[in-house]
């Protein structure tokens, strides 16, 4: 089959298979009609299979670009969801938790480090504002107290035991 033909009948069957209802169309109706659109029988061998690969081919392609979507769809839907549950304070640093009315826990950038800082707010001018009290752990810092808490809750466990 020439390049030429080749090609004539991949773009009548893809403008095809682009208008059509795939849940409902065979590969049979495809070549029906492409066959009727061109003048030519595509019932033959030659043709049947290379109209046959231009419809998986095209399906293929569908199958991909429909994963994209979803794939674009849910990242969209978790960016959004991200954005929702984020909050921040007066100073820009983002709330990872309240530990009470006056303390919490935000992630801060100083000076071009990341700290944790777990403090103490007071109200000044109806702003929340950090206090003097608490603490700003580096990541290292952070990382170093995360591994320990095992260890601190044990701690914690025997204490409470002693006491009763």
């Amino acid at each position: 089959m020439e390049a030429e033909m080749k090609k004539k009948i991949e773009e009548t069957v893809r403008k095809i298979l682009e208008h059509s209802d795939m849940s409902e169309t065979t590969e049979y109706q495809i070549r029906k009609q492409a066959s009727e659109k061109m003048g030519l029988d595509l019932s033959q061998s030659q043709y049947k299979a290379f109209v046959r690969t231009v419809v998986n081919s095209f399906l293929e392609e569908q199958e991909e670009k429909s994963k994209q979507e979803q794939e674009q769809e849910v990242e969209q839907e978790e960016q959004e969801a991200k954005n929702v549950d984020e909050e921040y304070d007066d100073e820009g640093n983002l709330i990872i938790c309240k530990l009470s009315d006056k303390r919490r826990v935000t992630i801060q950038d100083f000076r071009g480090k990341t700290l944790v800082s777990i403090r103490e707010y007071y109200k000044k001018d109806d702003k929340e504002l950090p206090s003097a009290k608490g603490i700003a752990l580096t990541e290292e810092q952070w990382s170093a107290l995360k591994n320990n808490v095992p260890a601190i809750e044990e701690a914690i466990r025997m204490m409470e035991s002693r006491i009763m």
